[in-house]
């Protein structure tokens, strides 16, 4: 969902560029979640460009606005057919992380998204390689696991910060923490980060 995007976030789309070979990853925000409630959601146009901020300074990492265009919940099978429906000669791959991987069997069409795209994989603490596979594997498809290491970065984490007033530079990035600031997003204004100084 974005909300807000982090440095977790892009670091796992360019690990998936580096690893699995990508041509290019897009951010796709989403405008209805179709599996958890969205707490503390700015709005859609925020999370957009929030997203927009986070990956402009790598010219691998876009954003699409495909599930922003279409009403109602984003689901996962609906954009893939879009996208294979427009550019049939794409290879798409979804990047999620172990976590959301493990709820695979729980989404709309599972199979069906398999078919359409390869999974990579981010593990996450809780959430082991086995445990993924065996939970996953029997809906077929291909999926490869990312050697990236852990990021401790979540958006939970960094609405916490904000809204405890604490600076959150070093979570999503100066851009994407300044845009928060300017729009008070969250509930407050965090923090500004402290320069130190040599001397």
């Amino acid at each position: 969902m974005f909300n807000p995007p982090h440095l977790g976030h892009l670091a796992l789309a360019q690990a998936a560029i580096e690893e699995v070979g990508l041509g290019q990853v897009l951010l796709m925000p989403v405008l209805v979640p179709p599996h958890k409630p969205a707490k503390w959601d700015p709005g859609a146009e925020h999370r957009l460009q929030m997203c927009r901020l986070l990956a402009h300074g790598d010219p691998r990492v876009g954003v699409c606005t495909l599930e922003l265009e279409r009403p109602g919940p984003s689901y996962t099978i609906d954009t893939l057919r879009s996208i294979h429906a427009s550019q049939p000669e794409a290879e798409l791959t979804l990047i999620v992380g172990a976590d959301m991987a493990r709820t695979l069997g729980s989404w709309r069409r599972p199979q069906e998204i398999l078919s359409l795209a390869r999974l990579a994989i981010a593990e996450r603490d809780g959430s082991t390689r086995r445990e993924v596979l065996e939970l996953i594997a029997p809906l077929g498809g291909e999926i490869a696991f990312l050697a990236m290491p852990r990021h401790d970065i979540s958006s939970t984490l960094v609405r916490r910060r904000v809204t405890s007033g604490e600076p959150v530079d070093d979570l999503v990035g100066a851009e994407v923490a300044g845009y928060i600031a300017e729009h008070e997003l969250y509930g407050r204004r965090p923090a500004p980060t402290v320069q130190g100084a040599c001397g």
